[in-house]
This record gives C-alpha cells, structure tokens and sequence, in this order.
C-alpha cells in the first residue's frame, strides 16, 4: 500500500478544520440556538481530534463510525439554528467541517462509512432546504470532494497493487537468474572434472580402436565410479580424497561417497581441513568395504567413515553378519563458523 502523505494531509485538514471553527463561531450569534451550534462544534472537536489520533494504516471502524455519525449530527443541529434560510455563508460551516471529516474517512481506507456519512449530509440538506440551496450551502461541492478522495484512493490502490506486480516478477526473473548461473556454474565444475578423470581413457580407448584389455575395462568401471561420485559426493570430496578413493577401487575395494545435504550450510574453506583428514584415515585402510556419507545436520557431526573387512569364507557361506569386522568408525565434529 502506497502511504499517503499524512504531514501534508494533516496541515491541510487543520487548516480547513480552523477555518469552519471560525465560521462556526462567527455564526452563533446570529444563530436561533447557539446552543445547539456549539454541541455541533463541539462534536466536530472530538471527532477531528480522535481522527488524527488515529495511527492505523487503515481508521478504525469505530472512529470512521463516529465521523458519519457526527457529520450528520451536525447537520441537524446546525440546520435547525440558522436564521431564516440560512442565507450566512458562515451559517453553513458546518459543511465544510463534515466534508473535512468524510475526506479524511474516505482517504483512510473506510469508503462505506464515508459514503453514509456523505449520503446523510446531501440527503438531509436536500429535504430542509431543496436541491438549489444543497449546491449553495456546498453540500454538493463536499459530494466532490469524497468523491475525489475515493477515485485518488482507488488510484492509488491500482498503482500499488501495479509495482508489487512488477517487483514480484522482477524478484523472480532474480532468482530465475542467480539459479540459471548456478547451475551452469555446477556444470562447468562437474564437466571440468569429469574430462580431467575421464579424458586420458577416453584417448586410449581412441587409440587401440575400443579394443581395451582386462585391466583397461577394469580402469574404466573405475573412472565410471569416480565420475558418479562427483554426482553422489557432491561437497564431500576434494582432490586428496578423490586420490584415496580411486585408489582403493584400483585395488579392488567397494567405496560409496555420499553427500545427503548435511554439508549445505558449512562454508568449504571449514570443509577442507575435514576432507583432508577423512583422506588421511583411509590411507591406511585394506578393508573391502568403505562408506564415506554426509551425517545429519542435528546431530553436531559432519561426515562419517565406516569401513568393514568381510570374511570372505563366512560370505561364501552365507554368513556375512558374523563375518564383517569393522576396521573404522570416524564421525567428524561440525566445524564451527568463523567469528566475524
């Protein structure tokens, strides 16, 4: 929503509230009941005052109520003291000070109690007085002025409801971008690797015609693995991991990388100390099966090792539960953020 300029809209009503306090005043002594004059005048006080006390973005249905009510209050009170036809330009003060108050109902978002308000003020001048006398006492002109304000609300409301549509779609041509970027970001680092790792087999494989020997189809199962770890391992590996790993497949053993989006939130400068000492562990290793995955954010740890070595009589015999040893159990502590 547009915020409309309350200083300036405030100075003006102020003004125009002054000046049919004026004429108000100015009025009583000529008035049949000044009396019944200074009731209306009082109401206008209260009702302005509480107006502008109101800080909501939108009038308090209460204090939008009382604003109707009091604009038509004045209208009989004021109507029933003028002298004679009420010929007195500041007989009719009391016009300009419900147009005021409507105005500034309607410029607060409450159309329908502004609308009463303004339909009581008309309707009641037009049956005292006739439709000449409502265009000359300004009941007419105070119909325009509401009028104004609802159609500049209304405006107003349209070109709001304009930019939050351009701002929405501008956010999302953002985030449309910044994910185009990062996926071609990704891609460029996944297709990096992969020729890096792949590209000397692929030349060899060009060489000898596809006609590969044990050792080479066994070369290539591995590089397939390796390249699918870049998939599956995602943030879990730098370059001494990715040694290690390929060198225990080469060597016949069973390894899973897996990164399960534990590591999302963890800045990779704090994540390398972590990699390279995950590489340092299974250095070590000869066992058959190595399982290096992401642990989960709520449990304080960032990755975990599991390595077993399987007793490959008790396999045979269907006996694998008995015939597992596990050779390491590592689960590595969350880095903490660097302090700013």
């Amino acid at each position: 929503m547009i915020p409309l300029p309350r200083p300036l809209i405030a100075l003006l009503a102020v003004a125009v509230a002054a000046g049919a306090v004026l004429n108000g005043v100015t009025s009583m002594a000529d008035a049949v009941h000044p009396t019944r004059v200074a009731i209306a005048l009082a109401l206008f006080a209260v009702a302005f005052v509480l107006t502008l006390v109101d800080r909501g973005a939108a009038m308090s249905p209460l204090v939008s109520g009382i604003n109707a009510g009091v604009s038509f209050a004045m209208a009989l009170l004021c109507a029933s003291s003028m002298a004679g036809t009420g010929k007195d330009g500041d007989e009719h003060w009391y016009v300009a000070a419900a147009g005021c108050l409507l105005v500034l109902t309607m410029l607060r978002r409450r159309t329908t109690h502004a609308w009463i308000g303004t339909a009581l003020v008309l309707a009641q001048t037009l049956v005292w007085a006739g439709p000449a006398a409502a265009v000359r006492f300004g009941a007419v002109p105070m119909l325009l002025w509401v009028a104004a304000a609802y159609f500049g609300v209304r405006s107003l409301s349209h070109a709001m409801r304009d930019i939050q549509q351009f701002a929405r779609s501008e956010r999302e041509a953002v985030e449309w971008q910044a994910a185009q970027d990062a996926h071609h970001f990704e891609r460029q680092v996944r297709l990096t690797q992969t020729s890096r790792v792949a590209l000397p087999m692929l030349r060899h494989i060009a060489e000898v015609d596809g006609d590969l020997d044990e050792d080479a189809r066994a070369e290539c199962r591995v590089l397939e693995q390796t390249i699918r770890d870049e998939i599956r391992g995602r943030r879990l590996l730098n370059e001494a991991l990715r040694d290690q790993v390929i060198a225990h497949r080469r060597r016949g053993a069973f390894v899973q990388v897996l990164d399960d989006g534990g590591l999302d939130d963890i800045d990779p400068l704090l994540m390398e100390p972590i990699l390279d000492q995950v590489a340092e562990a299974i250095s070590r290793l000869t066992s058959d099966r190595i399982v290096i995955r992401t642990a989960p954010k709520t449990s304080g740890k960032s990755v975990t090792v599991v390595a077993i070595t399987i007793d490959e009589v008790a396999a045979a015999l269907g006996l694998e539960d008995e015939g597992e040893e596990v050779d390491l159990w590592l689960e590595l502590p969350r880095p903490e953020p660097a302090s700013v």
